[in-house]
C-alpha cells in the first residue's frame, strides 16, 4: 500500500511549523543541524525543543536572529495593533510562553554582513550552493525560493532577478525554507511517502504590517502563490494572519494532490508548534504518515486517475552506454518511469527521447540529474493523467526460496504476473532454466489465490 503525507493546517502553515512537524515526525536532526552547519549565512541561533499548544505537546523550531537582524515577527500587538502603538512593544525576539529548549546552536562565524538582510534571489540560490545537503534537498529549497520569489515579484511589480525583498533575503526565512527542504528529502528517504496531501489550508482575515506598511491578509504574496499553484484555501473567520508567504510556497512545492483518501490509517504523527498565540485556534500543524485502506491512491475523488509530470528530453549525441545509465539512475532517484525511444531528429541525425514520468515533488531533482548525467541542454515538462490499477506484492513458496507476485485488481478479478527480478535470482542461484522458475511461481501464486 502506497504511504503518503497528510499536512493537516487547520491553523495555516508557515515555515518554523513545518520544521517542527517533521522534526517530530522523524527528520534526522543531525542531518539538518549538518546542513544548516554549512550555510555560508550568520547572524542567527537555533533552539529546537518541546512546547505545550493548547495542551498539546509540540516540537519548536526557533530561529533566533541576533539583535541587528531582529524584526516583528512574534510581536502580536506590532503585528495587528493600530498605527500609532508599536513604539509601545519591546521590538526583540521574545515569546510570551515558556520553552524547554533542548538543542541550541549559534551561527556567527560565517561571515559578518549582518545589516545585509534584502537578497537576491540569485545570493540567496549562492548560499545554498555552499551548503552541503543532498541534491533533492537543494532542489526542493531552490524550488520553493523560485516560487517564493515570484510571487514577491508580482505583488511589488517587478521581476525575481533583480527585485530585492524581505521575505527571500531575511536570514530567518533563508533558515526556514533550507530546514524545511532537507527535513523533507530525509522524511521521503526514510519514511518512503509518495504523495503529499494538503485538503485545505486554513487561512484568517484583517490586517497584518509588515515592512512595506499593513496589508490585507491574506498577503499579496500568498494570494499569488495560491493562485499559481492552486493551493486549497479556506477562510476561516480566523483573525490575522494564519499563512506566511514561506509556508506557502513550501506547500507549493511539496503538494502533490488535494484529495485526502477515505479511509485511510495513521501511522506517524508529527506536530510543529508555531510562534503567535492566538486565542482562537490551537497554532499548530499536524504531519500525518498515511496509508490508504485496500492499497488505492486515489488523487481524484471521481476516478483513479494520477497525476503525475513527464519529462523529456532529445538526445542526439548520447552514446548508448549513457541511455543505458541515466534510464537506472531515474529510477533509482525516484522516477515512476523511464524509457528510450530512438528516433530521427533534425538533419536526418539519429537520436533518442528520453521520457520521464515522476511526481511534481521529484521533478527538481530529476531534471537536475538529466543535465547532469545526459548531454541534453533542455528539458520538456508538462502534467499528464494515467489510470492505474490497485496493486499489491505477494510473496509465494517455491522449491527455490520465496518469490515475489505482484497482483493488480479490475472489476473484482485478480491478476499475478511473477517479479523479474525474483525470477531471475532464484534461477540463477539453483541453476535453473528461467522459463521454469516462472511457471512454477505463477503456479504457486495461481494455487494459494
Amino acid at each position: 500500500m502506497a504511504k503518503q503525507l497528510y499536512f493537516e493546517c487547520s491553523s495555516g502553515i508557515s515555515g518554523d511549523m513545518t520544521v517542527g512537524a517533521m522534526l517530530d515526525l522523524g527528520a534526522d536532526r543531525a542531518v539538518l543541524m549538518q546542513a544548516l552547519d554549512s550555510l555560508p549565512l550568520s547572524g542567527y541561533t537555533i533552539e529546537i525543543g518541546r512546547r505545550a499548544v493548547s495542551g498539546i505537546d509540540a516540537c519548536d523550531f526557533d530561529v533566533v536572529l541576533d539583535a541587528p537582524l531582529d524584526n516583528h515577527d512574534h510581536d502580536m500587538a506590532y503585528l495587528y495593533g493600530s498605527d500609532d502603538d508599536h513604539h509601545h512593544h519591546d521590538h526583540g525576539h521574545h515569546h510570551d510562553h515558556d520553552h524547554d529548549h533542548d538543542h541550541s546552536h549559534d551561527h556567527g562565524d560565517h561571515d559578518h554582513h549582518h545589516g545585509h538582510v534584502h537578497r537576491t534571489l540569485a545570493e540567496v540560490k549562492q548560499i545554498l550552493a555552499g551548503g552541503t545537503m543532498t541534491d533533492g534537498a537543494r532542489a526542493l529549497a531552490e524550488t520553493i525560493f523560485d516560487h517564493l520569489a515570484a510571487a514577491e515579484a508580482k505583488a511589488h511589480g517587478s521581476d525575481i532577478d533583480h527585485v530585492h525583498f524581505h521575505e527571500v533575503g531575511a536570514v530567518d526565512s533563508i533558515v526556514d525554507i533550507t530546514a524545511a527542504a532537507v527535513c523533507f528529502d530525509n522524511l521521503k528517504t526514510q519514511l518512503g511517502f509518495t504523495d503529499v496531501v494538503i485538503p485545505f489550508i486554513n487561512e484568517g482575515v484583517g490586517h497584518v504590517r509588515c515592512a512595506h506598511g499593513r496589508m490585507p491578509v491574506p498577503v499579496p504574496a500568498v494570494v499569488n502563490l495560491a493562485e499559481a499553484h492552486g493551493l486549497p484555501l479556506r477562510l476561516a473567520g480566523l483573525q490575522g494572519e494564519r499563512i506566511t508567504p514561506t509556508g506557502a510556497a513550501i506547500a507549493a512545492a511539496v503538494m502533490t494532490t488535494k484529495t485526502l483518501p477515505q479511509p485511510f490509517t495513521i501511522l506517524k504523527t508529527g506536530v510543529g508548534a508555531g510562534k503567535r498565540a492566538y486565542t482562537d485556534a490551537a497554532n499548530l500543524l499536524r504531519l500525518f504518515l498515511i496509508e490508504p485502506e485496500g492499497g488505492a491512491r486515489p488523487f481524484d475523488s471521481a476516478s483513479d486517475a494520477q497525476h503525475v509530470v513527464q519529462l523529456e528530453a532529445n538526445l542526439d549525441d548520447c552514446t548508448g552506454e549513457i541511455l543505458g545509465r541515466i534510464v537506472t539512475k531515474l529510477i533509482s532517484a525516484g522516477a515512476l518511469d523511464a524509457t528510450v525511444t530512438p528516433v530521427v531528429m533534425k538533419k536526418n541525425r539519429p537520436g533518442a527521447v528520453l521520457t520521464v514520468l515522476c511526481r511534481q515533488t521529484d521533478q527538481a531533482a530529476l531534471e537536475a540529474l538529466i543535465f547532469a548525467e545526459t548531454t541534453t541542454i533542455g528539458i520538456r515538462s508538462f502534467p499528464v493523467a494515467r489510470s492505474v490499477l490497485p496493486r499489491t506484492i505477494e510473496t509465494v513458496d517455491t522449491p527455490w526460496g520465496p518469490a515475489k507476485v505482484k497482483v493488480t485488481t479490475r472489476s473484482g478479478k485478480r491478476r499475478g504476473v511473477p517479479e523479474f527480478d525474483t525470477v531471475d535470482q532464484l534461477a540463477q542461484a539453483a541453476g535453473v532454466p528461467f522459463p521454469d522458475v516462472y511457471a512454477a511461481v505463477l503456479s504457486a501464486w495461481q494455487a494459494q489465490s
